[in-house]
């Protein structure tokens, strides 16, 4: 039988989604360190889930208490995800930075839910990083206009490590994802920051799309992207064409996104100009991940341990290349995805559910609001000619 476009569309929803907590979690245990410090941790590198990487002293051990990162937990980027996702579902439309502080803000502040790190129900707020506490202190507190909250707060993956619902919601629209992610991220990012939600949102738009090839998905990237980001995306996707395997590939991906980072060398001691506001530079996680994902083909498996053994940010760089692959079709490995849901205490197919029935709604009512307009640009046209 063949699939219908409704099934298609469930399918690629679930790819991206459990793709992406999947590599949320793969990730989560080696983030922070370099290639050559994962080889000496764990005598090789990384080819699945993993422990702690202080084994039974993550209680106490720092910078990393009181998180429990690995064993197949999730961290803030998945937490992130889902909530976006119980946005869309509240809304039931289209997202803007408004929804961001009427909807995502409260459920932050006000719903104790499982937080897989901390093994304990409490408020997401009490979990996520501070470049996510912004959003609380600037639009609940601060009242700031949503549109504008996003800037002065730092500069980083922030909005785009979460942006993924925004692509599929918009699956196979690229500007159209790439538009409204921008608009929702404006209360959380800006500069570089947000750009990059955009493109996220953009790239796992275009992965929807039938017949996409990485290739395809970035130059959609490409055509979309702007300033040090787009930049970025073409120097690291350049570099990235000539491997096959993500070992080789290392190396000469960090190379080449070194000039755009702000960051630096040591992720843990980021230098003095790290995460400022900049038309030349660009975040590393999102040309880093579309980089693996044309490193591998395509392929989940090979993408996501690619992004895990890169280190630095490897947790959310393996979000963003599993939301892509699985977005593209390459299947998540049961195996993984099965043991992320048990250890996190977390549904990761319902989110997928809820998703999917929304990205229905909102293109039945884009069409019946396209099918509007033509009628009222055609009565303009028809209104010239009769005079």
């Amino acid at each position: 039988m063949t699939p219908t476009a409704e099934d298609t569309l469930a399918e690629r929803i679930t790819g991206a989604l459990v793709g992406a907590a999947v590599g949320d979690a793969l990730g989560g245990p080696v983030e922070g360190y370099s290639p050559e410090q994962i080889v000496e941790r764990h005598g090789g590198r990384v080819h699945g889930i993993v422990g702690p990487w202080h084994g039974d002293a993550w209680r106490t051990a720092r910078p990393l208490a009181p998180y429990h990162k690995g064993d197949g937990h999730v961290t803030d980027d998945t937490l992130m995800t889902h909530a976006l996702i119980r946005v869309y579902a509240t809304v039931r439309d289209h997202l803007d930075a408004y929804a961001v502080a009427e909807h995502l803000v409260p459920d932050l502040m006000t719903t104790p839910r499982w937080i897989p790190e901390l093994a304990a129900e409490a408020l997401p707020l009490q979990r996520i990083f501070l470049a996510e506490k912004w959003l609380v202190a600037r639009l609940h507190y601060g009242h700031v206009d949503p549109r504008e909250a996003g800037v002065g707060n730092v500069v980083n993956c922030g909005a785009a490590m979460y942006a993924a619902p925004v692509g599929l919601v918009n699956a196979a629209h690229p500007a159209g994802a790439y538009a409204e992610a921008l608009d929702l991220a404006g209360a959380h990012q800006s500069s570089y920051g947000r750009e990059a939600a955009g493109v996220l949102a953009a790239a796992v738009a275009a992965a929807c799309a039938p017949g996409a090839t990485p290739h395809s998905v970035v130059d959609a990237c490409l055509s979309l992207a702007k300033d040090g980001t787009r930049e970025a995306i073409e120097k690291v996707c350049e570099v990235a064409a000539r491997y096959r395997d993500f070992e080789s590939a290392l190396a000469p991906l960090r190379a080449a996104i070194t000039p755009y980072d702000t960051v630096g060398p040591d992720y843990r001691a980021p230098s003095l100009g790290a995460r400022r506001p900049s038309r030349l530079h660009a975040i590393e996680e999102l040309p880093v991940a579309l980089g693996m994902v044309l490193v591998a083909g395509g392929d989940f498996r090979h993408a996501v341990l690619g992004a895990v053994n890169y280190g630095r940010d490897c947790d959310s760089i393996a979000t963003m290349a599993g939301a892509i692959t699985g977005a593209l079709g390459s299947p998540v490995p049961q195996e993984w995805a099965k043991t992320v849901a048990e250890a996190s205490r977390l549904d990761l197919w319902a989110p997928a559910v809820t998703l999917t029935e929304v990205a229905r709604e909102v293109f039945a009512r884009d069409v019946r609001r396209r099918r509007a307009h033509e009628r009222a640009f055609a009565g303009i046209g028809a209104a010239r000619c009769s005079v």
